[in-house]
């Protein structure tokens, strides 16, 4: 066996070991945040360990299966009563930037190029280009936006868990779905989903293709009756064990002392954002009918997969949330840099 793979297995070991302990405790989410949590101790503690990059690709389908399997012909016709939460979210996004900008600008001493895209609350490996495209600092737009899904999962699953009283492995959740429940059929047409899903969204120019298209083709199926079970649990759990390993690894080889001292930075910014959006997940829910836990869930500026499986945990529209984050991450994508040319001029000391 390679040192490599030696690595990766002692990170997935130790993600195994915490989910497991997480689970025992009642931690919510137990198989992502004990993983997140552990796995992301061990990195700063300098232990051997090296992320399992490589199964991500894999285990993202799976989950956009999962969440395509909750989408029934009664959540489509709810499409409606969404129109008002997508049409504030750019102004949700422009604040929420706008405030994040401010900590890592002028609290954390970034210069206005690594400010402004570790601020901008997308995907981590979109945001790391272009900002390293723009002459940013990229270990820090990497561990900003890192540290912003690790507290934003945490900060969520807790303030859920032990102020709401909804735990995410708890009676709201989903179902426990045992291997046998499905049929050699059914597995065929899930797997053909999670396999044809990711290069059809691509060819359709879609966003986050490894989980939205997916989900595009099993909630097909399932609306249309062909397949009526989601994927096993046991699957699931074993996809949640490698998406929190991998959150905890991206914090491998960085120094600790640029570590802790970055950290703090997001430790200001995240509750910030965090606290922006429940004020804008609360003005929703007065002029509509829609409950805090979802409105907040959408607006919440964590990562696609996390915040989609952190929503179905605690039995909430998985479809509605999704959708907002996708386009969530589709706007900041289109629009980052088009915004920063029109206001670097502005941004420079």
């Amino acid at each position: 066996m390679t040192i490599p793979h030696a690595r990766i297995l002692l990170a997935l070991a130790i993600g195994i070991l915490s989910g497991l302990a997480g689970f025992m405790i009642g931690m919510p989410l137990p198989w992502m945040l004990g993983p997140m949590i552990a796995v992301t101790a061990a990195a700063l503690l300098h232990l051997p360990i090296a992320g399992p990059e490589r199964l991500r690709p894999v285990v993202i389908p799976v989950i956009g299966v999962m969440l395509g399997s909750s989408i029934t012909s009664d959540l489509l016709g709810q499409a409606a009563d969404w129109i008002t939460i997508l049409a504030v979210l750019p102004v949700l996004l422009l604040v929420s930037a706008g405030i994040s900008y401010v900590c890592y600008r002028r609290i954390g001493g970034y210069d206005p190029i690594t400010a402004y895209y570790s601020s901008m609350p997308g995907g981590l490996n979109e945001m790391l280009i272009m900002g390293a495209a723009a002459g940013g600092n990229e270990r820090k737009i990497a561990l900003a936006h890192a540290a912003r899904v690790l507290m934003v999962i945490l900060f969520v699953a807790l303030f859920f868990g032990f102020f709401l009283g909804v735990q995410a492995s708890g009676e709201d959740g989903p179902p426990w779905v045992p291997l046998l429940a499905l049929k050699p059929l059914d597995y065929l047409i899930l797997i053909a989903c999670a396999v044809l899903g990711v290069p059809l969204a691509k060819k359709a120019h879609l966003p986050a293709a490894a989980v939205f298209g997916p989900m595009i083709l099993s909630g097909a199926a399932h609306v249309a009756g062909i397949v009526t079970v989601g994927p096993p649990s046991l699957v699931i759990i074993c996809a949640q064990i490698v998406i929190g390993t991998v959150i905890g690894s991206r914090f491998i080889n960085a120094p600790l002392r640029d570590v802790g001292r970055d950290l703090m930075i997001a430790v200001i910014a995240t509750p910030l954002m965090l606290v922006t959006a429940l004020a804008f997940a609360y003005g929703i829910t007065l002029v509509s009918d829609m409950p805090l836990t979802q409105t907040f869930l959408a607006y919440a500026p964590g990562g696609l997969t996390e915040m989609s499986l952190l929503t179905l945990a605690v039995g909430q529209d998985v479809a509605f949330v999704s959708v907002t984050h996708i386009i969530r991450i589709t706007l900041v994508i289109a629009l980052a840099p088009v915004a920063f040319r029109g206001v670097y001029r502005y941004l420079r000391p």
